[in-house]
């Protein structure tokens, strides 16, 4: 049985200061100095309340949060600084945004507070959760503050990993295009490394995967290497900047997106973006608008800090990890990653049949998630 939310309030939660530089472009919300969140009250008070964040997208409106509240429970939409705009985003501020957040909410009096990750919050709350209990991380792979061992980062109670990656380098790198040969340019192309080129599939041979996941690395390495140099050159003007913007071309092109009988699910071909032709170069999908600092924060396979599996095995609180059957974005191998990564025995892994990624359309679905994370945080004893 539900009943009417209270109230929404918007939560302007002090933003922690970073390493200095300017990485929002909105002067405005430099001045402000706040993250933002929408807290949905329940109509009765609750001493619980469920959080749901990811590194850049607007989670104000967050699908779960109304459905929460209206089963008795607070629900928030975190964002982080970076919200709309992930090219300077440094993983190593999204925890200190969560951090302020998650001690905002102690402050207003929760005892038991639960993190949901979706999507690209997966491997973001995996990282905040292992950070908050066991602090390691003293900078960023640039070699700049935040020290996070120093850092206010209460744990929270219970973790969600909902439709959720291992990590944004990670699934970033699972979709990068190997067959460009020209980051400049990317008409130009390898056809041995073509994915859309219907010599090679689909269907692709086990021979042609195993090139192209390796050509896959290796192209993230070399732009990792090209940051480094670049890095390097500017560190020699100490006056001078010290980061710089560039394009990274051809960032929609696993073999998922277009040949079902790898790692079959419900999933219809394509991406959330349309056709994976299309979203592989066009300029509103994944990654291709970066910084030097941010792309080995957030984007570089070996050195971004944002590893979710990684991060779960130095976590202790109980983890529910759902995925979509239909999902086109998170793969039933990335909950696996992440469930069996749980060092202990207090976790579930469970599937949604049918379910997208965000579960848009499906409203049957929406409540069947929020009557199952329920279930599960009752069952574990987190909501009493």
């Amino acid at each position: 049985m539900t009943a009417p939310a209270r109230e929404i309030e918007l939560l302007g939660i002090p933003m922690a200061a970073s390493n200095g530089r300017i990485d929002i472009y909105s002067g405005v919300s430099r001045m402000a100095g706040k993250v933002w969140g929408s807290l949905h009250r329940a109509a009765t008070p609750s001493k619980t309340v469920v959080a749901v964040v990811h590194p850049a997208s607007n989670f104000l409106g967050h699908y779960l949060l109304a459905p929460l509240a209206r089963r008795g429970v607070d629900a928030v939409g975190l964002t982080t600084r970076y919200i709309g705009n992930d090219s300077t985003l440094l993983m190593e501020n999204c925890v200190l945004d969560i951090g302020a957040a998650i001690a905002f909410l102690r402050d207003r009096g929760y005892e038991r507070i639960v993190l949901v990750g979706n999507s690209g919050g997966g491997g973001l709350t995996a990282l905040y959760q292992s950070q908050a209990e066991s602090p390691s991380i003293t900078h960023t792979p640039a070699g700049d503050p935040p020290d996070l061992t120093g850092a206010t980062l209460p744990p929270v109670d219970a973790l969600v990993e909902l439709m959720a990656h291992p990590g944004r380098a990670i699934v970033f790198t699972e979709w990068l295009d190997p067959a460009i040969v020209d980051e400049h340019d990317p008409t130009r192309r390898d056809p041995d490394l073509d994915m859309f080129d219907p010599r090679n599939g689909p269907p692709y041979s086990p021979e042609f995967l195993a090139r192209y996941r390796a050509a896959q690395v290796a192209r993230n390495r070399r732009i990792t290497a090209w940051v480094r140099e670049k890095l390097a050159e500017l560190a020699k003007d100490p006056d001078g900047v010290q980061d710089l913007p560039f394009t990274v071309h051809g960032t929609g092109a696993d073999p998922r997106f277009t040949d079902l009988t790898i790692e079959p699910s419900d999933r219809e071909a394509g991406t959330m973006w349309g056709p994976a032709a299309h979203a592989n170069l066009m300029p509103a999908s994944l990654a291709h608008f970066s910084s030097l600092r941010s792309w080995l924060s957030q984007w570089s396979i070996d050195e971004s800090n944002c590893d979710g599996p990684l991060h779960l095995a130095r976590t202790s609180v109980p983890t529910l990890v759902m995925y979509g059957t239909a999902d086109q974005v998170c793969f039933p191998s990335h909950a696996q990653s992440l469930y069996d990564a749980v060092p202990h025995d207090d976790k579930k892994l469970l599937g949604v049949e049918r379910g997208t990624h965000y579960l848009s359309g499906q409203p049957e679905l929406m409540d069947q998630v929020t009557d199952t994370i329920l279930s599960w945080l009752e069952s574990t004893g987190v909501r009493a």
